[in-house]
């Protein structure tokens, strides 16, 4: 398995975030992470990436214990939040260039990235001249700079127009081929055209989880499971 999750239990003082989260996903799945706000869609995805440490509870990537080494365990890891943190003053290519030396990641490795993702016309640009979409491309570029075999992507289709989210979602569905996804959304459409497995968290607690395939054959909508089982 690329990720392993076994019993997450996260606390905020008195405040439970997540109340023995267990789940695990395959190389080539994508996973739509679902849940109102304030579920722990977030806490899961940063305890994931070693950003928080859980309570108790076990989490494996790529078979290693991200609580006893978070450095290994993150260059498997590739991350984009919520909200991209990108310097918006410098230029795609240069920005990608600094990320590249943070994991020693070849010239050759950044090119393939920024082909991959679409941004080759774009490249000589300084990132606040990039739409909203393309800053998500850059995004995404620099969570695969050093090849990660697993991708975390909170809310990577926020604020995008149809045009651009059609082209995130196709850009997802690649990724998915070779790496394991792991991404959350409010966007149910978003859900049903990428993911192979949904999840859905409600308050710290996963409440439903299946194959998609599975789902479609129930003849429901997964927005109207989504009101059942969270309302």
């Amino acid at each position: 398995m690329s990720i392993k999750i076994s019993l997450i239990h996260k606390k905020y003082n008195n405040q439970k975030a997540l109340n023995d989260v267990s789940f695990s996903a395959s190389k080539g799945e994508i996973i739509g992470f679902l849940g109102p706000n304030g579920a722990g869609k977030s806490t899961m995805m940063k305890i994931l990436t070693g950003f928080i440490k859980p309570n108790s509870g076990t989490v494996l990537i790529e078979d290693i214990d991200v609580l006893q080494n978070p450095l290994e365990a993150q260059k498997e890891i590739g991350y984009l939040p919520e909200h991209n943190p990108l310097y918006t003053d410098m230029y795609v290519r240069e920005y990608l260039q600094f990320q590249a030396s943070i994991f020693k990641v070849d010239k050759a490795q950044i090119e393939a990235c920024i082909e991959k993702v679409g941004l080759t016309n774009e490249a000589h640009k300084k990132i606040h001249q990039l739409s909203k979409g393309y800053q998500q491309r850059v995004g995404l570029a620099a969570a695969i700079l050093h090849n990660p075999t697993v991708l975390i992507l909170d809310e990577p289709t926020t604020g995008l127009d149809p045009n651009q989210l059609v082209e995130i979602r196709t850009l997802i569905k690649e990724l998915g081929k070779e790496k394991t996804v792991l991404f959350s959304t409010h966007i149910m459409q978003e859900v049903e055209a990428v993911a192979d497995k949904v999840i859905i968290l409600n308050k710290g607690n996963i409440v439903f989880k299946t194959d998609m395939n599975q789902l479609k054959a129930t003849n429901k909508s997964l927005e109207m499971l989504f009101r059942e089982v969270t309302s």
